[in-house]
Protein backbone atom coordinates (compact mmCIF):
# COMPACT_ATOMS: atom_id res chain seq x y z
CA UNK A 1 0.00 0.00 0.00
CA UNK A 2 2.80 2.35 0.71
CA UNK A 3 4.89 1.89 -2.48
CA UNK A 4 1.61 2.47 -4.41
CA UNK A 5 0.77 5.25 -2.73
CA UNK A 6 4.02 6.73 -3.15
CA UNK A 7 3.93 6.06 -6.93
CA UNK A 8 0.22 7.91 -7.05
CA UNK A 9 1.82 10.73 -5.53
CA UNK A 10 4.53 11.08 -7.91
CA UNK A 11 2.74 10.53 -10.96
CA UNK A 12 0.17 13.50 -9.42
CA UNK A 13 2.79 15.92 -9.18
CA UNK A 14 4.46 15.01 -12.72
CA UNK A 15 1.77 17.13 -14.47
CA UNK A 16 2.68 20.22 -12.43
CA UNK A 17 5.78 22.62 -12.21
CA UNK A 18 7.36 25.48 -10.35
CA UNK A 19 8.67 29.07 -10.43
CA UNK A 20 12.16 28.16 -11.27
CA UNK A 21 11.11 27.61 -14.60
CA UNK A 22 10.88 31.22 -15.03
CA UNK A 23 14.31 32.12 -13.57
CA UNK A 24 15.50 34.14 -16.32
CA UNK A 25 12.02 36.36 -16.07
CA UNK A 26 12.11 39.65 -14.29
CA UNK A 27 8.73 40.11 -12.74
CA UNK A 28 9.34 43.82 -12.00
CA UNK A 29 7.33 45.07 -14.80
CA UNK A 30 4.10 43.37 -13.94
CA UNK A 31 4.91 44.10 -9.96
CA UNK A 32 5.18 47.30 -11.03
CA UNK A 33 1.95 47.88 -12.94
CA UNK A 34 0.23 45.95 -10.43
CA UNK A 35 1.38 48.52 -7.66
CA UNK A 36 0.34 51.49 -10.16
CA UNK A 37 -3.27 50.22 -10.11
CA UNK A 38 -3.09 49.62 -6.74
CA UNK A 39 -6.70 50.39 -5.22
CA UNK A 40 -8.26 50.41 -8.48
CA UNK A 41 -12.78 49.48 -9.02
CA UNK A 42 -13.45 45.72 -9.50
CA UNK A 43 -16.41 46.96 -11.36
CA UNK A 44 -15.46 46.97 -14.50
CA UNK A 45 -13.12 43.43 -14.64
CA UNK A 46 -12.44 43.56 -18.08
CA UNK A 47 -10.89 46.72 -18.61
CA UNK A 48 -9.24 46.21 -15.17
CA UNK A 49 -7.52 43.27 -16.43
CA UNK A 50 -6.46 44.62 -19.67
CA UNK A 51 -4.96 47.42 -18.00
CA UNK A 52 -2.78 45.21 -16.16
CA UNK A 53 -1.68 42.56 -18.55
CA UNK A 54 -2.07 44.77 -21.79
CA UNK A 55 2.31 46.09 -21.95
CA UNK A 56 3.40 42.41 -20.75
CA UNK A 57 4.82 39.88 -23.66
CA UNK A 58 4.74 36.65 -21.77
CA UNK A 59 1.78 34.68 -19.96
CA UNK A 60 3.58 34.22 -16.76
CA UNK A 61 4.36 37.87 -16.86
CA UNK A 62 0.14 38.31 -17.05
CA UNK A 63 -0.39 36.22 -14.34
CA UNK A 64 1.57 37.43 -12.66
CA UNK A 65 0.17 40.87 -12.25
CA UNK A 66 -2.57 39.56 -12.45
CA UNK A 67 -1.88 37.31 -8.97
CA UNK A 68 0.40 40.23 -7.35
CA UNK A 69 -3.03 42.88 -7.58
CA UNK A 70 -5.04 40.37 -6.24
CA UNK A 71 -2.91 39.62 -3.26
CA UNK A 72 -2.32 42.90 -2.59
CA UNK A 73 -6.09 44.71 -3.06
CA UNK A 74 -8.48 42.18 -1.46
CA UNK A 75 -8.69 42.29 2.00
CA UNK A 76 -9.58 38.64 3.55
CA UNK A 77 -13.05 38.66 4.93
CA UNK A 78 -13.16 36.85 8.00
CA UNK A 79 -16.77 36.94 8.80
CA UNK A 80 -17.52 35.41 5.51
CA UNK A 81 -14.65 32.82 6.45
CA UNK A 82 -16.60 31.96 9.33
CA UNK A 83 -20.12 31.63 7.76
CA UNK A 84 -18.43 29.52 5.21
CA UNK A 85 -17.10 27.38 7.89
CA UNK A 86 -20.58 27.05 9.66
CA UNK A 87 -21.31 25.50 6.55
CA UNK A 88 -19.03 23.12 5.58
CA UNK A 89 -19.15 21.84 9.79
CA UNK A 90 -22.97 21.32 8.64
CA UNK A 91 -22.40 19.59 5.52
CA UNK A 92 -19.25 17.95 6.92
CA UNK A 93 -20.70 14.51 6.32
CA UNK A 94 -21.56 15.21 2.51
CA UNK A 95 -18.29 16.21 1.40
CA UNK A 96 -20.78 16.44 -2.20
CA UNK A 97 -23.30 18.40 -1.01
CA UNK A 98 -20.60 20.84 0.23
CA UNK A 99 -18.96 21.18 -3.16
CA UNK A 100 -22.42 21.67 -4.58
CA UNK A 101 -23.13 24.29 -2.32
CA UNK A 102 -19.60 25.81 -2.83
CA UNK A 103 -20.52 26.19 -6.28
CA UNK A 104 -24.07 27.85 -5.58
CA UNK A 105 -22.23 30.34 -3.67
CA UNK A 106 -19.08 31.87 -5.61
CA UNK A 107 -21.30 34.30 -7.18
CA UNK A 108 -22.97 35.49 -4.33
CA UNK A 109 -19.15 35.91 -2.84
CA UNK A 110 -18.33 37.16 -5.70
CA UNK A 111 -20.93 40.53 -5.64
CA UNK A 112 -19.61 41.42 -2.11
CA UNK A 113 -16.03 40.77 -3.21
CA UNK A 114 -16.79 43.84 -6.11
CA UNK A 115 -18.51 46.03 -2.92
CA UNK A 116 -16.37 45.79 -0.58
CA UNK A 117 -13.21 44.55 -1.75
CA UNK A 118 -13.30 41.83 0.72
CA UNK A 119 -13.85 38.07 0.67
CA UNK A 120 -12.77 34.63 1.67
CA UNK A 121 -10.57 31.98 0.44
CA UNK A 122 -13.28 31.16 -2.64
CA UNK A 123 -13.77 34.26 -3.29
CA UNK A 124 -10.22 35.02 -3.91
CA UNK A 125 -9.92 31.74 -6.39
CA UNK A 126 -12.84 33.15 -8.12
CA UNK A 127 -11.05 36.45 -8.68
CA UNK A 128 -8.12 34.83 -9.97
CA UNK A 129 -9.75 32.27 -12.40
CA UNK A 130 -11.83 35.33 -13.83
CA UNK A 131 -9.02 37.42 -14.25
CA UNK A 132 -6.91 35.23 -15.89
CA UNK A 133 -9.37 34.01 -18.21
CA UNK A 134 -10.20 37.61 -19.02
CA UNK A 135 -6.24 37.55 -20.12
CA UNK A 136 -6.62 34.19 -22.36
CA UNK A 137 -5.44 31.76 -19.75
CA UNK A 138 -6.45 28.62 -18.34
CA UNK A 139 -7.43 28.71 -15.13
CA UNK A 140 -9.20 26.38 -12.21
CA UNK A 141 -10.75 26.55 -8.92
CA UNK A 142 -9.33 24.00 -6.77
CA UNK A 143 -11.59 23.11 -3.48
CA UNK A 144 -9.71 20.90 -0.67
CA UNK A 145 -8.19 20.83 2.69
CA UNK A 146 -5.36 23.28 4.23
CA UNK A 147 -3.34 22.51 6.87
CA UNK A 148 -1.79 25.60 9.23
CA UNK A 149 0.46 25.78 12.28
CA UNK A 150 -2.79 26.76 13.98
CA UNK A 151 -5.11 24.50 12.60
CA UNK A 152 -4.65 20.87 12.73
CA UNK A 153 -7.02 19.02 10.81
CA UNK A 154 -8.69 15.60 11.27
CA UNK A 155 -10.57 13.04 9.26
CA UNK A 156 -14.07 14.02 9.79
CA UNK A 157 -13.43 17.81 8.98
CA UNK A 158 -14.91 18.75 5.73
CA UNK A 159 -12.94 20.41 3.03
CA UNK A 160 -12.00 24.06 4.41
CA UNK A 161 -9.94 25.97 1.80
CA UNK A 162 -10.01 27.12 -2.48
CA UNK A 163 -6.71 27.85 -4.38
CA UNK A 164 -6.18 28.05 -8.06
CA UNK A 165 -3.95 25.82 -10.55
CA UNK A 166 -3.30 27.93 -13.80
CA UNK A 167 -1.74 26.78 -17.38
CA UNK A 168 0.84 28.64 -18.56
CA UNK A 169 3.03 27.60 -21.58
CA UNK A 170 0.98 24.26 -21.77
CA UNK A 171 2.43 23.29 -18.25
CA UNK A 172 0.07 23.36 -15.25
CA UNK A 173 1.38 25.06 -11.81
CA UNK A 174 -0.18 25.75 -8.09
CA UNK A 175 -1.15 29.04 -6.25
CA UNK A 176 -2.56 30.40 -3.47
CA UNK A 177 -3.80 34.10 -3.55
CA UNK A 178 -5.48 34.35 0.60
CA UNK A 179 -2.12 32.73 1.43
CA UNK A 180 -0.31 35.03 -0.37
CA UNK A 181 -2.18 38.29 0.87
CA UNK A 182 -1.77 38.32 4.14
CA UNK A 183 -3.34 37.01 7.55
CA UNK A 184 -6.13 37.52 9.83
CA UNK A 185 -5.19 38.08 13.51
CA UNK A 186 -7.72 38.08 16.74
CA UNK A 187 -6.95 40.99 18.82
CA UNK A 188 -9.04 41.17 21.82
CA UNK A 189 -11.50 39.03 20.32
CA UNK A 190 -11.88 41.45 16.82
CA UNK A 191 -10.69 40.16 13.68
CA UNK A 192 -8.13 42.37 12.08
CA UNK A 193 -6.75 41.71 8.19
CA UNK A 194 -2.39 42.45 8.60
CA UNK A 195 -2.10 42.88 4.71
CA UNK A 196 1.86 41.18 3.93
CA UNK A 197 2.08 39.90 0.55
CA UNK A 198 4.31 36.68 0.63
CA UNK A 199 5.71 35.47 -2.59
CA UNK A 200 5.87 32.22 -1.49
CA UNK A 201 2.79 30.45 -3.21
CA UNK A 202 3.02 32.08 -6.27
CA UNK A 203 3.52 29.36 -8.23
CA UNK A 204 4.84 27.21 -5.58
CA UNK A 205 6.63 24.40 -5.42
CA UNK A 206 4.19 21.50 -6.17
CA UNK A 207 5.89 18.55 -3.51
CA UNK A 208 6.13 21.36 -0.88
CA UNK A 209 2.48 22.72 -1.95
CA UNK A 210 0.94 19.33 -1.27
CA UNK A 211 2.40 18.99 2.19
CA UNK A 212 0.00 21.43 3.22
CA UNK A 213 -2.83 21.58 0.13
CA UNK A 214 -4.88 18.78 -0.02
CA UNK A 215 -7.29 18.56 -3.36
CA UNK A 216 -10.44 17.08 -3.93
CA UNK A 217 -11.21 15.94 -7.48
CA UNK A 218 -15.12 17.14 -8.03
CA UNK A 219 -15.34 14.25 -11.02
CA UNK A 220 -14.65 11.37 -8.49
CA UNK A 221 -15.21 12.42 -5.01
CA UNK A 222 -16.71 9.31 -4.06
CA UNK A 223 -12.76 7.47 -4.45
CA UNK A 224 -10.86 10.10 -2.88
CA UNK A 225 -8.39 7.81 -1.60
CA UNK A 226 -8.80 7.65 1.85
CA UNK A 227 -4.71 6.38 2.03
CA UNK A 228 -3.60 9.70 1.01
CA UNK A 229 -5.51 11.91 2.48
CA UNK A 230 -4.50 10.16 5.85
CA UNK A 231 -1.11 10.52 4.77
CA UNK A 232 -1.69 13.92 4.22
CA UNK A 233 -3.03 14.71 7.98
CA UNK A 234 -0.18 12.78 9.54
CA UNK A 235 2.30 14.80 7.96
CA UNK A 236 5.02 17.20 10.09
CA UNK A 237 3.76 21.13 10.32
CA UNK A 238 5.14 23.23 7.61
CA UNK A 239 5.40 26.74 8.17
CA UNK A 240 5.14 29.65 5.19
CA UNK A 241 8.97 30.32 5.24
CA UNK A 242 9.14 26.86 3.46
CA UNK A 243 8.21 28.35 0.48
CA UNK A 244 10.87 30.77 0.43
CA UNK A 245 13.56 28.63 -1.18
CA UNK A 246 11.52 26.38 -1.39
CA UNK A 247 12.89 23.52 1.27
CA UNK A 248 10.88 20.22 1.58
CA UNK A 249 10.63 18.26 4.56
CA UNK A 250 10.77 14.53 3.39
CA UNK A 251 11.65 12.95 6.29
CA UNK A 252 10.27 11.35 8.53
CA UNK A 253 6.96 11.12 7.15
CA UNK A 254 4.89 11.60 9.59
CA UNK A 255 4.93 14.77 12.07
CA UNK A 256 4.57 11.91 15.22
CA UNK A 257 7.02 9.94 16.04
CA UNK A 258 7.88 7.24 19.13
CA UNK A 259 11.19 5.73 20.06
CA UNK A 260 13.08 4.59 22.78
CA UNK A 261 15.57 6.77 24.61
CA UNK A 262 19.14 6.73 22.87
CA UNK A 263 17.45 6.05 19.57
CA UNK A 264 18.60 8.34 16.65
CA UNK A 265 16.33 10.50 14.29
CA UNK A 266 17.09 11.78 11.40
CA UNK A 267 15.34 14.71 9.45
CA UNK A 268 15.70 15.16 5.84
CA UNK A 269 15.12 18.26 4.02
CA UNK A 270 15.25 18.44 0.04
CA UNK A 271 17.12 21.96 -1.04
CA UNK A 272 18.04 23.53 -3.51
CA UNK A 273 21.55 22.58 -5.20
CA UNK A 274 24.45 23.99 -3.14
CA UNK A 275 22.27 25.30 -0.49
CA UNK A 276 24.30 26.27 2.85
CA UNK A 277 21.59 28.21 4.63
CA UNK A 278 22.01 27.74 8.15
CA UNK A 279 20.04 24.68 9.51
CA UNK A 280 19.04 24.35 13.60
CA UNK A 281 17.28 22.11 15.93
CA UNK A 282 15.33 23.56 18.47
CA UNK A 283 14.23 21.20 21.35
CA UNK A 284 10.77 22.25 23.54
CA UNK A 285 9.94 20.11 26.42
CA UNK A 286 8.48 20.92 29.40
CA UNK A 287 8.58 24.36 28.94
CA UNK A 288 11.75 24.12 28.19
CA UNK A 289 13.18 25.49 24.57
CA UNK A 290 16.86 24.29 24.11
CA UNK A 291 19.05 24.65 20.73
CA UNK A 292 20.34 21.08 19.99
CA UNK A 293 23.55 20.13 18.51
CA UNK A 294 22.74 17.81 15.80
CA UNK A 295 24.85 16.14 13.17
CA UNK A 296 24.23 17.61 9.78
CA UNK A 297 25.18 16.76 6.32
CA UNK A 298 24.61 18.15 3.46
CA UNK A 299 24.83 16.55 -0.21
CA UNK A 300 24.09 18.33 -3.31
CA UNK A 301 20.41 18.61 -2.71
CA UNK A 302 19.52 17.25 0.77
CA UNK A 303 20.35 17.75 4.35
CA UNK A 304 20.08 15.24 7.03
CA UNK A 305 19.79 16.57 10.60
CA UNK A 306 20.98 13.47 12.85
CA UNK A 307 19.60 14.17 16.58
CA UNK A 308 20.19 11.23 19.36
CA UNK A 309 17.45 11.81 21.79
CA UNK A 310 19.39 10.47 25.31
CA UNK A 311 16.15 11.61 27.73
CA UNK A 312 13.07 10.26 27.57
CA UNK A 313 9.85 13.04 27.65
CA UNK A 314 7.92 14.57 24.90
CA UNK A 315 9.57 16.57 22.64
CA UNK A 316 8.47 19.20 19.89
CA UNK A 317 11.07 19.22 17.48
CA UNK A 318 11.30 22.36 15.54
CA UNK A 319 13.53 22.89 12.32
CA UNK A 320 14.70 26.02 11.66
CA UNK A 321 16.81 27.76 8.55
CA UNK A 322 18.20 31.30 8.67
CA UNK A 323 15.96 31.81 12.54
CA UNK A 324 12.75 30.95 10.27
CA UNK A 325 10.51 27.40 11.18
CA UNK A 326 10.52 25.79 8.56
CA UNK A 327 8.89 22.18 10.09
CA UNK A 328 7.64 20.84 13.39
CA UNK A 329 7.58 17.34 14.91
CA UNK A 330 6.94 15.77 18.01
CA UNK A 331 8.87 12.68 19.75
CA UNK A 332 7.75 10.79 22.14
CA UNK A 333 10.73 8.96 23.59
CA UNK A 334 10.06 5.99 26.29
Amino acid sequence: MRIAFILFFLFSLSVYTQRSDFRDIDFKKADSIAQNYKGASLKNLPVLTHHLTVALETEVEKFRAIYTWVSTNIENDYNSYLKISHKRKRLANDRQAFLNWNTGITPKVFEKLLKENKTACTGYAYLVKEMATLAGLKCVIVDGYARTPTLLLKENNSPNHSWNKIEINNKWYVCDATWSAGETMLINGSPFFNPDYFDGYFLADPVLFVKNHFAIDKNQIEQTNENRFTSFLSGPVIYKEAFHAPIIPVFPLEMHQNINREDIVTFKLNVPNNYFGDIQLLLHKGGVKKLSNPHILRNDNEISIVQKFEKKGLYDVHISVENELIATYVVKVK
